[in-house]
């Protein structure tokens, strides 16, 4: 990258760390540090839920999903409005009037100890599992650019963004989440309008999106029903609305949020938000990996964009091989370039259809053996058996080898400030909230019940560091487990049905008790489980995960309270 490049990076990063460490008003105090004094307008709240969720993983993987595999991950939103509404109506107002720091300790009002503390201990390995896949998405952008050492690249990532959540809390997370969506926007809508500008002055955008349609990466609706699926509109509607009222509902880092709302009606606004915009957001930067495929049917990209063992074969035996596979690469390249241009010229004609669909499946069969020679080299078991237009290792590789080697001087620096901007919101957040449940959830309530506020904020600040410095070593593998985007989803889909299931017996289940309520809870990371690694499912989608979890949750609490005498207490939020 160019010198100026790295000038709107730095100057990026002080500013938000400078920005973020002077937000520092009534931190002083529990509520302060954790809530902001429940004293923040909804637009700011709405922008911070949409910043949590909008992570580098977003950007990286996603537009890497987009691809390899077009539209078709839009779709995992499809619950997500449906989501929103429900949660507005129901937790929204419910955890507001309990004036609570974290949506589990309304589960020891509601039913016992026990319960709150699985629950939390749950969502604190899960989120911070999660974590560390989001510190690891820009890290692979910085280990590309820099050509530094992945974990040195992920502790540049995640301590500085730990430092202005500890020094800022809550109030430094959301005031420069609003900032960091603005220059997210503007990375995204930048980068559109140059992919574009950046067609060939003979290729029309209708020419162009018809070919990619050709491809498959222009379907974004698919109304079959195979649980094998993972984005299908029944998938994404059913499995993806019990993975968003789950995230949305159940999740402090989400709940965090709207919890620092001025009112019950700015929170429910808050939510909202993420309702009208998500799913269009989601889609221009689908969108963008759609077009970024588009580019590369013109201009010749690498044979694989992961280019870190290309040293090691190098030096091979091998290296021969893969050589003449590079050669093979560059004269298939060149045949889908004219057919994808022929077809571009005249999209009605099935036979420059045919052309172009067979020269691009020659990409994709010399791409699989690349793979195949670069596994049987280093042992990376990543490529083994890959197949499509890219293999999963790669897939969070093309929109870093795309912003560092085809973006013009200036937006190549405003896309890696973009990626920064969405990395560091999500991380931030999710290490306060990781912060804010382990001191609540579980040093005061099992430690030091009675010591001061001063004595809780110290214990909150070493938390976040030591939260920070767990994701940092979750982030060293977390790069090489394919698409970030899937990873995190998969982590989340593991955890997140049974955690709603409690809630729903808490809410919807009036007989229902303590008991009931942790022998579900168990039950239902059981099945999830079972369902997860049994040979028997294997293939099926992870987003029915979520709706197992919670079913057994539900109807395992129903049995066991019935069994121990219902409800023993009314001691409600």
């Amino acid at each position: 990258m160019h010198a100026l490049d790295w000038l709107v990076v730095a100057a990026y990063l002080v500013w938000i760390v400078w920005d973020g460490l002077r937000k520092t008003h009534s931190t002083d105090q529990l509520e302060g540090y954790f809530l902001a004094n429940r004293s923040l307008p909804w637009w700011a709240v709405g922008l911070s839920v949409m910043a949590t969720q909008l992570s580098a993983i977003t950007l990286v993987g996603a537009t890497g999903q987009g691809y390899a595999d077009g539209m078709r991950f839009v779709q995992f939103y499809f619950g997500l409005p449906l989501a929103m509404i429900i949660l507005s109506l129901t937790l929204v107002p419910f955890f507001h009037r309990a004036r609570v720091y974290t949506a589990y300790e309304f589960l020891e009002k509601r039913f016992d100890l026990k319960t709150r503390t699985l629950a939390s201990l749950l969502f604190l390995l899960s989120r911070g599992l999660s974590c560390g896949v989001i510190i690891a998405a820009p890290a692979v952008i910085l280990s590309i650019v820099l050509g530094w050492n992945l974990t040195l690249t992920i502790l540049a990532i995640g301590l500085p963004t730990a430092l202005y959540t500890i020094v800022g809390g809550v109030q430094a997370v959301t005031w420069t989440d609003v900032k960091q969506m603005a220059v997210i926007v503007a990375g995204v809508v930048a980068t559109v309008v140059m992919l574009l500008l950046g067609l060939p002055d003979d290729i029309s955008l209708g020419g162009a999106l018809d070919v990619a349609g050709a491809a498959g990466r222009l379907n974004a609706v698919d109304f079959s029903f195979d649980w094998n699926q993972t984005y299908t509109f029944w998938s994404g509607l059913l499995g993806g609305l019990f993975l968003m009222l789950s995230y949305f509902g159940c999740d402090q880092s989400q709940v965090q949020r709207y919890l620092t709302a001025k009112s019950v009606d700015e929170g429910r606004q808050s939510l909202l938000m993420s309702a009208y915009f998500k799913i269009p957001l989601q889609a221009l930067v689908l969108m963008m990996g759609v077009l970024v495929y588009v580019f590369y049917l013109f201009t010749q990209p690498p044979m694989l964009f992961n280019t870190r063992h290309a040293e090691s074969i190098g030096k091979s035996s091998r290296a021969a091989d893969y050589q003449r596979l590079e050669a093979e690469f560059a004269g298939a390249f060149a045949a889908r370039r004219a057919a994808s241009a022929a077809f571009a010229a005249s999209s009605d004609d099935d036979g420059a259809r045919a052309a172009f669909q067979s020269s691009d499946g020659a990409i994709r069969d010399v791409r699989r053996r690349a793979a195949a020679l670069v596994h049987e080299v280093t042992g990376d078991d990543a490529y083994k058996g890959a197949t499509g237009d890219t293999p999963a290792p790669d897939v969070n590789y093309v929109f870093p080898t795309f912003i560092t080697t085809r973006l013009p001087i200036g937006l190549a620096g405003l896309m890696i400030a973009a990626i920064f901007a969405a990395a560091m919101s999500s991380i931030a957040a999710e290490l306060n909230s990781l912060a804010t449940s382990s001191v609540i959830d579980i040093y005061r309530r099992h430690v030091r019940p009675d010591a001061s506020d001063a004595h809780y904020l110290r214990v909150s600040k070493i938390s976040t560091g030591v939260w920070g410095l767990f994701a940092c070593g979750v982030a060293t593998f977390a790069a090489g487990l394919g698409s970030l985007i899937e990873v995190v989803n998969r982590f989340g889909s593991f955890f997140y049905g049974s955690l709603l299931g409690v809630f729903v017996l808490a809410l919807a289940f009036r007989r229902t008790n303590g008991h009931g309520a942790f022998a579900g809870l168990l039950a239902g990371m059981a099945a999830v489980a079972l369902f997860a690694f049994h040979p028997a499912t294997k293939g099926v989608s992870f987003l029915w995960q979520n709706p197992i979890g919670m079913i057994v949750v539900v109807l395992t609490g129903l049995i066991v309270s019935g069994l121990t005498g219902g409800r023993r207490t009314e001691n409600t939020a």
